[in-house]
């Protein structure tokens, strides 16, 4: 079982981890240091690269990923940990912050469908979502620009009934392979 021997390598690293008090190096508060709150792509190449291309170390912003950076529901998990970031954690800017070469870009719906079929996914529970209201087509689209996409997110993030004024919406685009950031959208000139 592959599966079960990673789960114990990461458990039996985290035993030791815990022992000689490795923690103690990371230890901050629930509170950003720069008070921001990022939106960032769940690509495995920004976990390290992004916080070192920005300066930013653990404890300085909170970070919410998800494929493609997306706010794709003004109702969704994603937008409401903005809020609470912003409400509750002393967050004061929000970053959206998309890269190249993302898997989202260009996605089809189609392909996934099929993987989801051939990983048993029955068509009676592709047509009760369908009968039920949900356009799996559409929520399983991913973007055509990466700087459309960039700026649709920092629309609905901006123009969110509970947002409060004031609160600069950046949005930004990093380059996966050397940490570059372009600037697609200024919060502070909007």
């Amino acid at each position: 079982m592959q599966n079960s021997t990673l789960l114990n390598e990461i458990l039996d690293y985290n035993r030791k981890f815990v022992e000689i008090r490795e923690y103690e190096k990371y230890e901050t508060t629930k509170f950003p240091n720069k008070r921001m709150v990022i939106l960032t792509c769940m690509d495995t190449r920004l976990l390290e690269l992004l916080p070192k291309a920005m300066n930013l170390g653990n404890g300085d912003v909170k970070t919410i990923k998800n494929a493609g950076a997306l706010v794709s529901h003004p109702f969704g998990s994603i937008m409401r940990s903005i809020l609470i970031a912003v409400y509750q954690l002393q967050a004061q800017e929000v970053l959206v912050i998309a890269h190249h070469d993302c898997g989202m870009s260009g996605l089809k719906p189609e392909p996934v469908i099929e993987s989801m079929k051939s990983r048993g996914i029955s068509d009676e529970t592709i047509n009760t979502l369908s009968y039920s209201g949900i356009n799996i087509n559409k929520w399983l689209h991913g973007f055509d620009n990466v700087n459309e996409s960039v700026e649709h997110s920092v629309g609905v993030i901006r123009n969110h009934p509970l947002m409060p004024e004031g609160v600069p919406v950046h949005g930004l685009i990093i380059d996966p392979h050397t940490g570059a950031l372009e600037l697609v959208v200024d919060g502070y000139k909007a």
